[in-house]
């Protein structure tokens, strides 16, 4: 089941009618995507270049926290990795070091943390961004509230355990949210983050394919998904790296991407 296949970047779906909230796990995709296709809404995000607008008169000590890129001034784009870590994260924080790139992680609770907690570390230590894709990824306009309270719950006090403080951001599995999901994210201190970019790398092992993928579509403040558990993805991010720095992209976190504004629990971001 591919962590991220939705029809649009730009849009989210749902029924027009509110159903009744159920438990569920992740919905094959065929089912999940005659579902989602019975309705369509409009779905409200905002931009990096907004947020960082909107941060524009910020204190000189909020400011700070840009480092050493200022992505009104550079061209910047944001690497997000999501569903991980996986036995393929070693050999891609490698990749990142030797590259000087920091990257944004979407972590997945159960046998992804909970197996590899000592990575999780390692990214925070190595200075990516550590965050939350859920416990279980399921898909949270899907579950009952409590559900998804414990969805997102769960992975926040794990990654707070492992790092020491909680993750302000979170990827709805699929990009799947609404109104229930964004209250309970406001609730929950998490902004959502969504993406400009997709390789669909849960589609093809072909990196080469992947990394035109990547390339094609990219553009100033894009925010790139792509997942660190697919076979295909990490040999295809040397040449990602090489070719965006080519054209002269700067590579940030999302926190960096939106500075000196930041992202606000309950929003959405993309």
């Amino acid at each position: 089941m591919p962590a991220s296949n939705i029809p649009s970047a730009s849009k989210t779906t749902r029924s027009p009618k509110r159903l009744p909230r159920r438990a569920t796990s992740v919905l094959a995709t065929g089912a999940a995507l005659a579902l989602a296709l019975t309705g369509c809404t409009k779905l409200d995000t905002t931009s990096p270049s907004t947020v960082r607008k909107d941060g524009a008169n910020a204190k000189a000590a909020d400011q700070g926290k840009m480092g050493t890129v200022d992505c009104r001034k550079a061209k910047c784009v944001a690497l997000t990795f999501d569903a991980g870590p996986s036995e393929n994260t070693p050999r891609l924080l490698e990749i990142l070091k030797e590259k000087q790139v920091h990257a944004t992680f979407f972590t997945l609770g159960k046998n992804h943390i909970e197996k590899y907690p000592e990575l999780v570390k390692r990214m925070d230590a190595e200075g990516h961004e550590v965050a939350s894709h859920t416990w279980s990824h399921k898909i949270l306009t899907k579950i009952d509230e409590k559900e998804a309270r414990r969805e997102l719950e769960r992975p926040n006090k794990a990654i707070e355990k492992l790092i020491g403080k909680k993750p302000t951001l979170m990827r709805p599995p699929q990009g799947r949210t609404d109104d229930d999901v964004n209250k309970l994210s406001k609730e929950l201190g998490l902004a959502e983050v969504l993406w400009t970019v997709t390789a669909k790398d849960y589609t093809t092992n072909d990196s080469k394919l992947i990394q035109k993928r990547v390339l094609d579509q990219t553009e100033r403040d894009g925010i790139i998904l792509l997942h660190d558990i697919y076979k295909g993805t990490v040999p295809a991010v040397p040449g990602v790296i090489d070719g965006l720095k080519k054209r002269g992209y700067v590579f940030v976190t999302v926190p960096q991407l939106l500075a000196p504004g930041k992202a606000e629990p309950g929003k959405v971001y993309r």
